[in-house]
């Protein structure tokens, strides 16, 4: 972060006129190849808007080239789109009944019989007119998705960057039903199943069943990225997010594919949220999360209806503008996570890395996974609590203080 910032500092002061032109043509190649939202992703949770308020046109234009070429360099490297098109005729595809798809990174050295797959994120949709609009982007059809993916953070292949998973076979499964799908795996020795926001939800309610592709003996994890979802009532007073949840499963048809321990005692909508599903979870399950995790402070606590004069848009987009309400209202969401994350239970074969960042996701990020500016609870970052944990080296249930107790690296806002 401290780099970037350097560069950016050293772009937008020395080379406005040099760069100005240059940046038009290299936008505009980005935009040609289809690939500037891949970049536009790793720039705006930095908060390079603050930077582009204060510049004209010119300067953003050079800031931003600046930006993309620093974030390039450190980016990790492409991984080329595969169809799966004999999935078609079994029914398993995309909203717009294209063929699913993954990106595939083959392990090497000693992890060659090791397996990573990670799910990705994307929310949902819970009625037709919403899941109509998703199939015309890359969240319902494959044919909207870009056809070379970044590795990075957790699917990396440099150990420097992913100390204990970067020479294995690494799988991201791109996200296109809208309701946390899963889809079919080989079996393998030994695998993890993991997975970002909606990614990670799925990571947690097919746990289990991911688990019982295997034979008994293989070592077999899950842990979820900001995936651990609560069902809080908004600011309005209002069941929101349980809602949108119900609407979700009863679009979609989920009820059959989850957990029957608790669609056995709860309607389907509840199960949903994590905190009915995880504790009765069979398989080691680590939950990788913020107590004031971004999304759900900006679509669980304070959805756009539950504030129609808009009196959060600032604090939603950025904690440290928060009045002193917001932020006792916010404090009062984090004891209702904590309450839910206790559902998880006590068992050593539980771990946790909760944190008073105010982001959402953080494993396929290479600046919040694993480097100098990575979150810390008990001097332990985000990679090597989960590390020391899949390989039983040491034990991790962490969680931070209240913000702002501590000082936070740059990368938790």
């Amino acid at each position: 972060m401290n780099k970037l910032r350097a560069s950016l500092s050293f772009c937008y002061s020395n080379h406005y006129m040099a760069c100005s032109a240059f940046c038009f043509l290299f936008l505009s190649f980005l935009f040609f190849l289809g690939k500037f939202s891949k970049y536009l992703i790793f720039l705006f949770p930095l908060n390079i808007y603050r930077i582009i308020a204060r510049t004209t046109m010119g300067q953003w234009f050079n800031l931003l080239v600046c930006a993309l070429i620093v974030l390039k360099a450190q980016a990790g490297f492409n991984v080329s789109i595969t169809y799966v098109e004999n999935a078609v005729a079994k029914g398993a595809v995309c909203l717009d009944g294209s063929p699913p798809a993954y990106h595939f990174d083959k392990g090497f050295g000693a992890g060659i019989n090791n397996w990573l797959v990670h799910i990705d994120g994307g929310a949902w949709c819970n009625n037709v007119e919403d899941c109509s609009k998703r199939r015309d982007s890359s969240y319902g059809s494959s044919k909207h998705m870009v056809k070379e993916a970044n590795f990075t953070g957790i699917l990396s292949n440099e150990q420097k960057f992913n100390p204990d998973f970067y020479d294995w076979n690494r799988v991201r499964v791109r996200y296109c039903d809208g309701a946390s799908f899963t889809g079919d795996v080989e079996a393998v020795n030994p695998a993890i199943l993991t997975g970002c926001s909606a990614g990670g939800l799925t990571s947690i309610l097919h746990c289990d069943n991911f688990r019982a592709l295997f034979p008994v003996d293989t070592r077999v994890k899950c842990f979820a990225d900001a995936g651990y979802f609560v069902n809080a009532k908004d600011v309005s007073g209002e069941s929101h997010i349980e809602e949108f949840y119900k609407q979700v499963v009863a679009l979609h048809g989920s009820a059959k594919h989850l957990p029957a321990s608790c669609t056995s005692r709860l309607s389907p909508g509840l199960c949903f949220f994590p905190e009915n599903v995880a504790g009765q979870i069979k398989t080691p399950l680590f939950i990788i999360n913020s107590a004031y995790d971004s999304w759900q402070i900006s679509n669980i606590l304070v959805p756009e209806d539950a504030d129609p004069k808009g009196a959060w848009s600032s604090c939603k987009v950025d904690i440290k503008t928060c009045s002193s309400t917001q932020l006792q209202t916010m404090q009062g969401f984090r004891v209702q996570f904590l309450n839910a994350l206790a559902g998880l239970g006590n068992s050593s074969s539980r771990g946790m890395f909760v944190d008073s960042c105010y982001t959402h996701c953080r494993t396929d990020y290479q600046e919040t996974w694993f480097s100098a500016d990575s979150p810390v609870l008990d001097k332990t970052p985000i990679a090597k609590a989960v590390g020391d944990w899949y390989y039983d080296r040491s034990p991790f249930q962490k969680i931070d203080c209240p913000y702002p107790c501590n000082p936070l690296p740059e990368s938790c806002f």
